[in-house]
């Protein structure tokens, strides 16, 4: 059947391990009819299945792995989409909104280099699936979230879920959270045209902020390490378009400017 496929990350391309991955966006796709039985035995197959193909796409860390065979998905989409819980593709959540493809959540959590002891910050809420499968990986997590009705509802729904490591507020990401600072490592999903000032003011020596960076030819995503001197050292890994960050970080001037 036909299917409308909405993302928050638009097309999406990247280089991991010499896979060429496509994460499609606003496109109407010709693609084989999906069983509309959703029951748990159903769901867990889809999950099984889509674990299978995430691992031969470039997620190999088995702590991610375990991590997103443990969250529940299709709790982070609306009723009517949880038969497409498992799909690997963005589904809507309102607000024009998504909640992101499992292969970029998995690919950009693998890039933070998690060990179980970590403070995260994550720039873009959403449904809170991010979140919730970085609360297995790290001590805590700190979400924030632009829309205040999307973070009401995270909050609500992480709690319920019982992921109490998951701290959820409204606000402008590009300030960060400074009376949690410092962070281990930070998550952005939305393209910048630079790299918060914040949020690497808030980050802690070695640690890393993974995020999708504007560049002269485009988008890339990137991973920043913050050096011991206060440098930085940069990696990417392939091209990518998201959505804009939005906020401050489109209205304030360059540094130096």
């Amino acid at each position: 059947m036909l299917k409308v496929v909405s993302t928050r990350l638009a097309v999406v391309r990247n280089f991991f391990g010499g896979l060429f991955v496509i994460a499609p966006i606003c496109l109407t796709l010709a693609c084989k009819a999906m069983p509309l039985d959703n029951g748990e035995g159903a769901l867990e197959r889809a999950k099984n299945g889509l674990l299978e193909e995430l691992q031969s796409e470039g997620v190999t860390d088995p702590r991610v792995i375990e991590a997103l065979r443990k969250v529940p998905r299709e709790e982070f989409v609306r009723p009517h989409d949880r038969y497409a819980a498992y799909d690997n593709r963005a589904l809507p959540i309102g607000k024009g909104q998504t909640i992101s493809q499992p292969l970029i959540v998995g690919l950009m959590t693998q890039l933070l280099g998690l060990t179980g002891n970590e403070r995260v910050l994550e720039v873009g809420t959403g449904s809170g699936y991010q979140a919730a499968v970085l609360s297995l990986l790290c001590q805590e997590v700190y979400s924030i979230e632009i829309d205040p009705d999307l973070a009401a509802e995270a909050a609500q729904r992480l709690a319920r879920l019982g992921y109490q490591n998951v701290h959820v507020k409204a606000g402008d990401g590009f300030f960060g959270w400074p009376e949690a600072a410092p962070f281990d490592a930070v998550i952005i999903t939305a393209v910048a045209p630079r790299v918060p000032e914040p949020l690497l003011a808030q980050l802690k020596p070695s640690g890393v902020i993974v995020m999708p960076l504007e560049e002269g030819w485009g988008e890339t995503l990137v991973r920043v390490r913050k050096l011991e001197d206060g440098g930085t050292k940069t990696e990417r890994f392939g091209a990518v378009a998201f959505v804009p960050m939005r906020g401050a970080v489109r209205s304030q001037e360059e540094p130096g400017n």
